[in-house]
């Protein structure tokens, strides 16, 4: 703001009448007020923003409860087109037409076997679920592996779940082999799930591969890959166990 001598020097070095100054100032002193009252508006606005629709949605999903599927090329849905085609994403369809508030998260590799899902269990949990179901095997049998390793392993991924969600209800997917592998051997690969389910006192889903396993048309051409059809079996196998659970 000018000081006095400064009002006049103004005045005289610009001849300019003392009225039209004035007005002059009242101008400024009104822009100014508009300004700073905006400013306080658009402050206002800001503090009281309405959530926009991103952060609706991040709220929805942070609301949802999480059902984790661990597994091999059976959960991952080794050969289809569209991975949603596989059973995880077939119960994520089952639960969404329920209006349960859950979502399904797939985390099946092919081609795992139970010692690599023990080696990625931990990394795996870096969030809290609430339901984990495991489908992990197959690959151990199908290549042979110790059966003593296989219940090691399946036992040392259920107590790292245990371990860091306490709460969560565990569903342990057996599986059976092609009797070309032995009698011996497949009787007490069997005999693994079921073992283990009692022990821990888990959900338990006798055989995940019910009434798919070694039906031609309802596999891929490699006779042990679920299609598409294969896998709504697979899924509604699943869900005899899992609806008990979900609430």
């Amino acid at each position: 703001m000018y000081k006095a001598k400064n009002i006049q020097s103004f005045l005289i070095g610009h001849n300019l009448p003392t009225d039209k100054f004035l007005i002059f100032c009242y101008f400024m002193m009104a822009v100014l007020m508009y300004s700073c009252g905006n400013s306080n508006s658009t402050e206002e606005k800001l503090k009281t923003k309405k959530p926009t629709k991103t952060d609706e949605i991040v709220e929805v999903a942070d609301s949802k409860k999480t059902i984790l599927c661990f597994g091999d090329s059976i959960t991952a849905g080794y050969g289809l087109d569209d991975s949603n085609d596989a059973f995880p994403g077939v119960l994520q369809a089952k639960v969404d037409s329920l209006g349960l508030d859950y979502v399904v998260v797939n985390s099946g590799l092919s081609g795992e076997t139970t010692a690599g899902g023990r080696s990625r269990i931990t990394w795996v949990l870096n969030q809290a679920i609430d339901i984990f179901i495991l489908e992990l095997g197959a690959n151990d049998g199908l290549r042979g592996v110790p059966l003593a390793e296989t219940r090691a392993n399946l036992q040392a991924i259920i107590d790292v779940v245990r371990d860091k969600n306490p709460s969560a209800t565990i569903i342990l997917a057996g599986m059976e082999l092609p009797p070309n592998m032995g009698q011996d051997y497949t009787s007490e690969f069997r005999s693994i799930f079921s073992d283990l389910a009692k022990l821990n006192d888990l959900e338990f889903v006798p055989f995940i591969l019910k009434d798919v396993g070694g039906i031609a048309s309802l596999n891929q051409s490699d006779g042990i890959h679920p299609t598409v059809a294969g896998h709504e079996i697979v899924a509604n196998t699943v869900w005899e166990v899992l609806e008990t659970v979900v609430h």
